[in-house]
């Protein structure tokens, strides 16, 4: 999934926002998981991933939907 811009976040609407949002809390379970099976390969997604969720976070509470 590509990183986006907190511009383009916040041309999406309340429904695609919350979708991606769970979507990438999953992906971040799935790592986290990974990374204490010592099974990670690609330790700089957990980061990059944490980053866009806030991104996210920041965007809805503009918004009041938070």
């Amino acid at each position: 999934m590509p990183k986006m811009k907190a511009e383009e976040l916040r041309n999406l609407s309340k429904e695609e926002l919350e979708r991606r949002l769970r979507e990438l809390r999953e992906q971040l379970f799935s790592l986290n998981t990974k990374s204490a099976l010592g099974t990670l390969e690609k330790t700089h997604m957990r980061k990059e991933i944490r980053r866009e969720i806030a991104r996210i976070l920041t965007v809805m509470r503009e918004r009041g939907f938070l």
